[in-house]
């Protein structure tokens, strides 16, 4: 799941044009109708070749990038993988939507049907959701579509109660490990330590569960996760750990069983099973789901949609403020103190007045979206626009679209190469959140039972900003990169 830049194929604006300033996108009637450019290829050939392109020499953004380049538009025709041979029913054939204007189209239920298409084309074995087909894969026109979202936004809505003070407690451990490693060895690496920090949380704060109650889930269950997260996805991603060719011979060319984590996986159904209770009821009595129903959609909630995103976005953002010597940090510590006082005054209301805090999660979610690719059928012959032309799509065509170059769409975003902590603060950088695509759907857009909008859009927004502000109530300054932490300095 991850991220890089883009070359729009439209002008870009001067620098001092902001958005309110600009004439809006023309509406599809006064655009002109062209004939969609891309290619597949011959069968089998140019799907391989694509796939090639994809993983080895050029890599997902420069993939994309040169292709919008070649056709000058940013909807085309390509492949995208898995493919042959070892993916027969699999079908690579999509229309790439690289721009905000045709990628918003993807969250219009009225045009496209999200039927089993959350990885495109490609769904993992059920085994991985013991024969289950989770809420992820259903199209908002099933009818246990609703109950499954609902069930999910309840969940949410009553973890609410504990969500601050787990994720506190929680990040109290994970500091403390932190300084922990510094003092011992000059530089402490975070990435796991926080995994299984959000894990614990997680438990808390969705499943009602303390991890500790069952000593081998609290030390393994996140391992577990990673496990179980990377067999689903490993086919479609490039990972860039193993030298070439052996990654594209070895991680791309199967799909991989559910069997190799079947054993652990069911030490944690029986986990929430034996211990999640109260929710597992919420599910049962209150969204008519059966008790396997809801254990299997629990779990994914908190394990790809949760766990998976923020182990992805956390680091992004920890790493953008610790590598950061720009001054940001001396002004996101000034704007935390004066809005909290003493750390006890940390809580949802006060966090929503961080302006600052806020727009560095925005611009960060902005550069580095957690999941990149977002997919959708067309569910009838309609007509995409992007800002410079209208293209036919057809019913049951694959649209895809690569979300770290739609997030630098030229017509939308200033500068959009460039960071800028300052975005989404102040009247016109609240609009642009309009365009702030990273869940789903805009930001300023309401999940609901009717829509596949994450549930949780708006409380990770505000975890994220709980985060930021925890540590500048901890630390005066903190040193480091999206792997590391080198040094702190405790708050005075």
């Amino acid at each position: 799941m991850l991220l890089r830049t883009m070359a729009a194929t439209s002008p870009r604006p001067p620098p001092s044009t902001s958005l309110t300033s600009q004439q809006p996108p023309s509406p599809p009637s006064q655009l002109p109708l062209r004939t969609m450019p891309g290619s597949y290829g011959w069968p089998l050939v140019g799907p391989l070749s694509d796939r090639l392109d994809y993983f080895w020499f050029q890599g997902p953004d420069k993939f994309f990038r040169t292709r919008a380049e070649k056709y000058k538009s940013t909807v085309f025709r390509t492949n995208i993988p898995p493919t042959f041979p070892f993916f027969g029913n699999v079908n690579p054939n999509i229309v790439a939507v690289l721009d905000v204007k045709s990628f918003s189209h993807l969250f219009d239920m009225d045009l496209v049907d999200k039927r089993d298409v959350l990885i495109g084309d490609f769904r993992p074995s059920l085994g991985f959701y013991g024969g289950v087909r989770v809420g992820v894969y259903l199209d908002t026109t099933e009818p246990k579509h609703a109950k499954i979202k609902g069930f999910a936004m309840e969940t949410l809505k009553r973890s609410s109660k504990v969500w601050l003070q787990e994720l506190r407690s929680n990040l109290n451990i994970f500091w403390g490990t932190i300084e922990s490693e510094i003092s011992k060895n000059g530089a402490a690496s975070y990435i796991f330590p926080l995994q299984r920090c959000i894990f614990s949380f997680l438990c808390a704060s969705l499943a009602g569960v303390d991890a500790s109650v069952s000593p081998d889930i609290a030390e393994n269950g996140w391992k577990t996760i990673n496990t179980w997260l990377a067999l689903q996805v490993i086919p479609t991603a490039k990972l860039g750990v193993v030298p070439q060719p052996l990654e594209e011979i070895l991680l791309h060319t199967w799909p991989y069983p559910s069997l190799l984590i079947a054993g652990n996986y069911k030490k944690l159904y029986n986990f929430i099973d034996e211990n999640a209770g109260d929710c597992l009821r919420l599910g049962q009595e209150e969204f008519g789901l059966t008790r396997d129903e809801a254990i299997q959609n629990l779990l994914f909630v908190l394990g790809f949609n949760a766990y998976g995103g923020f182990s992805v976005f956390l680091p992004s953002l920890i790493g953008r403020i610790t590598g950061d010597n720009s001054g940001l940090q001396e002004r996101i510590r000034t704007e935390v103190r004066r809005v909290c006082g003493s750390g006890s005054d940390l809580n949802f209301k006060t966090v929503n007045e961080m302006e600052l805090v806020k727009s560095v999660v925005y611009e960060t979610l902005r550069f580095s979206p957690p999941v990149p690719l977002q997919f959708a059928r067309a569910r009838k012959d309609f007509q995409i626009s992007s800002h410079d032309a209208v293209f036919e799509v057809k019913k049951g065509e694959l649209l895809c679209g690569y979300q770290p170059l739609v997030m630098r769409d030229a017509n939308v975003f200033d500068e959009p190469e460039e960071f800028k902590p300052d975005r989404y603060v102040g009247e016109t950088g609240s609009e642009l959140l309009n365009y702030l695509y990273w869940s789903n759907g805009p930001q300023t857009g309401t999940p609901s039972a009717s829509n596949k909008q994450c549930a949780a859009k708006d409380i990770v927004t505000l975890t994220a900003s709980l985060l930021v502000a925890d540590l500048f109530l901890r630390y005066d300054t903190i040193t480091g990169d999206s792997g590391s932490i080198k040094a702190v300095v405790k708050a005075k």
